[in-house]
């Protein structure tokens, strides 16, 4: 199975991976997560990277798809993934087409979760990452046992610049203005699926499990 993960930040993407891949075996594949891997090793890609994640703006097209084609390229052929954070544009929808054409691989559904605003805010301000091993908290959602300290590690939580809330709706802003067309883009392929971004986990699993159900997806 192929998938695309489509939403604005916070709009429950990052779970619904997790979701299938503890349940489906499916693999994530997480652009934000490449980026951030890129700018904590301090590479020219990363360091290009961070001057538009650090303000909230969408990274440039030529960076990210050159970054998914090498991903994607390197998967086996029947290895089933979730594209999550990608594509944000129709230059790089029409881009990864290409790519998949080539691989013979193509998206079975494009996965679009519907999230209100006021819950995409509070999911991201209230997000926080462990200094030393990266592991990810919630101050509502999953917080640690010890405010400010990691679980695992024992080292400092903190506020990632792009989760402040005054950034949070700068990124929302982007999202509207650059990536709604491909709502549209993938309504006209057939292959959009509206998923109710607001769900917690266990609602979002089951409702997943139902629509790949229905739609002979495994």
């Amino acid at each position: 199975m192929r998938l695309i993960l489509l939403g604005p930040p916070g709009a429950g993407k990052g779970t619904a991976a997790e979701i299938l891949k503890k349940e489906l075996g499916i693999l994530h594949i997480s652009t934000g997560d490449m980026l951030r891997e890129q700018v904590k090793a301090g590479s020219a890609l990363g360091l290009e990277a961070k001057k538009y994640m650090d303000t909230g703006k969408l990274v440039p097209d030529d960076v990210v798809i050159g970054m998914v084609s090498e991903k994607v390229e390197g998967l086996k052929e029947t290895e089933s993934f979730a594209l999550d954070g990608f594509p944000r544009t129709k230059v790089q929808a029409q881009s990864l087409d290409q790519i998949l054409k080539e691989l013979r691989r193509p998206i079975d559904r494009v996965l679009y979760f519907d999230t209100s605003t006021p819950v995409i805010i509070k999911r991201l301000s209230g997000r926080r990452v462990c200094k030393q091993c990266g592991l990810n908290y919630h101050i509502h959602n999953m917080p640690p046992k010890k405010p400010g300290v990691c679980d695992q590690c024992g080292g400092a939580l903190y506020q990632r610049a792009d989760d402040s809330e005054a950034t949070v709706q700068t990124r929302l802003n982007a999202y509207r203005e650059q990536t709604a067309e491909l709502i549209d883009y993938y309504q006209l392929k057939g292959s959009l699926r509206k998923i109710p971004g607001d769900y917690q986990a266990r609602q979002l699993f089951e409702y997943l499990k139902d629509l790949f159900s229905k739609e002979g997806l495994s």
